[in-house]
This record gives C-alpha cells, sequence and structure tokens, in this order.
C-alpha cells in the first residue's frame, strides 16, 4: 500500500490567502479518488532556501492511502499540474511512501 502527503500553502506569493473553495474542491477530489482522506488542518511551516535567501511558506497537508499505486501515481501527476495552476505555485510537494496497515 502507499501513503501521499500533498503539501500546499495557505496564502499564495503575493501574501493573500488561498481561497477555502479551492481546499474543499481539492478534498471532494480526492475523496472521489481514494474513497478517503486525512487533512491536517493545523497550519505547519514549511522552509526552504534558494542561494543564499531562505523561504517560509504556511501549509497543510492531506494525506490519502492506494493499494493501486499506478492508478495512484498517474491521478497525482495530474492533479499536481492543475494545483500547481490553481494555487499559482512553480512546485508542489507530493510525498510517496511505502506503509503497512495493522
Amino acid at each position: 500500500m502507499k501513503e501521499y502527503d500533498i503539501f500546499l500553502p495557505m496564502r499564495y506569493n503575493d501574501g493573500s490567502p488561498v481561497e477555502p473553495a479551492k481546499f474543499q474542491r481539492l478534498q471532494a477530489k480526492l475523496l472521489e479518488e481514494f474513497a478517503g482522506l486525512t487533512y491536517f488542518p493545523q497550519v505547519n511551516q514549511g522552509f526552504w532556501k534558494l542561494g543564499p535567501i531562505t523561504y517560509r511558506d504556511e501549509i497543510v497537508i492531506y494525506r490519502v492511502l492506494a493499494a493501486d499505486s499506478s492508478n495512484a501515481r498517474e491521478f497525482l501527476v495530474k492533479l499536481k499540474k492543475l494545483l500547481k495552476k490553481e494555487f499559482v505555485q512553480e512546485e508542489i510537494l507530493i510525498v510517496e511512501r511505502d506503509v503497512d496497515a495493522l
């Protein structure tokens, strides 16, 4: 089984907040595709360096599980392209890991 975490910014690069409807649409898509999801609504902070500059984002995380990783990957690759446009980001981080459920 695979687990996927999708890291999304709470704000656009100009500092304005991302509209709640965008998160709601994403939740509906994930629920439709994976039949379940976990949403971590607490605001987390992400940091990364580009040259001498350190950037910081306030982010939220969505987690889904998939038994069929090939279909999940295909869906998430397409979703990532859409999210990059919708959230006006150069990159969206999606992490994949192997998991076992007890």
